[in-house]
């Protein structure tokens, strides 16, 4: 089934843990300074320890028999930083196959490739806003990049402010594959541009034809995204049926400080997936999935405990 269908008819979906960080720390591989992690396909080593990472959160959802999304390293890969890098726009194409060679041996079918997208400037500032006219012209072309590729999602990431976010959501819709926003969120329940979580989904529905598949949110704590939701304003139906998933940040930090931090901060992975759990039974989230921090250890413990709800 594809992924529209897989999101209807499932109450639990994994979603990947962290990857660059994790490349980073347990394995010494670097990012380009353009186009982040996109270029790593390039490389023996790194892809290696991409392959290896991939392979364990694909595992772990085998193991407990989730649905699970992968998502392609290329939220910095846009028009912008591509053309003024040494490499062309094939990168997209090669590293969507990296993941489908990945998945190729794979007995089950609920395996989706995503297309990782996300703003032309600081997701944790907000800054380089675009107009919603403008993001709709900057981001088709990665958009229909991915979409020749015939990925089997978008996921735009780390979203901070709201005309962005409905430009990038035509940009993405216009291809007829299935879409996820994923905002930017503090604990006081609204995007990095003060836009609460509730006018951020009124207006993107308002705003696009082809409606998003779902809105999450990523690079946040449980316990932020608790808070969060908690505030009268997001305590709407509209909230409570498009809102429905994490991928957690495993610090409680808030985006200034994970954005000037010199080091990954991380948690127990049993707070973690509890915190996640509690998510699920206050609001009824479905997607699950880690960000900075995590590592296969959260992955495992979060797919455990979600094994037994389910």
């Amino acid at each position: 089934m594809n992924l529209h269908e897989c999101f209807q008819t499932s109450n639990t979906i994994m979603i990947e843990g962290a990857l660059g960080v994790r490349l980073r720390g347990e394995y010494g591989v670097y990012p380009d300074p353009i186009v982040a992690n996109a270029s790593l396909v390039y490389e023996e080593r790194a892809i290696a320890a991409m392959k290896e990472i991939y392979e364990q959160y694909m595992g772990i959802a085998d193991h407990y028999n989730f649905p699970i999304m992968l998502m392609t390293p290329t939220r910095r890969a846009n028009r912008y930083n591509v053309e003024r890098s040494t490499y062309g726009k094939k990168i997209i194409q090669d590293n969507v196959n990296m993941l489908k060679r990945l998945r190729e041996d794979k007995v089950r079918s609920d395996i989706y490739v995503g297309a990782l997208m996300g703003c032309k400037g600081d997701a944790y500032q907000a800054a380089e806003v675009l107009s919603e006219k403008e993001a709709y012209e900057f981001h088709s072309w990665q958009a229909e990049l991915f979409a020749k590729e015939q990925v089997d999602y978008f996921y735009a990431g780390i979203m901070p402010a709201i005309t962005e976010i409905i430009g990038m959501a035509r940009a993405m819709g216009d291809t007829g594959i299935p879409y996820i926003i994923s905002f930017m969120v503090r604990n006081n329940g609204r995007l990095i541009d003060g836009t609460t979580i509730h006018d951020a989904i009124q207006a993107v529905e308002e705003s696009v034809g082809i409606k998003p598949l779902t809105y999450m949110a990523n690079c946040i704590h449980p316990i932020n995204l608790n808070k969060a939701l908690a505030m009268e304003f997001n305590q709407t139906e509209l909230v409570r049926t498009h809102f429905t998933g994490i991928q957690a940040n495993a610090s409680p930090l808030s985006p200034e400080e994970l954005d000037g931090s010199c080091e990954i901060i991380t948690s127990d992975p049993m707070e973690l997936a509890q915190g996640m759990v509690e998510l699920r039974s206050r609001y009824g989230l479905k997607i699950f999935g880690g960000c900075c921090g995590t590592n296969q250890f959260h992955m495992e413990e979060l797919a455990k405990r979600l094994s037994i709800l389910w």
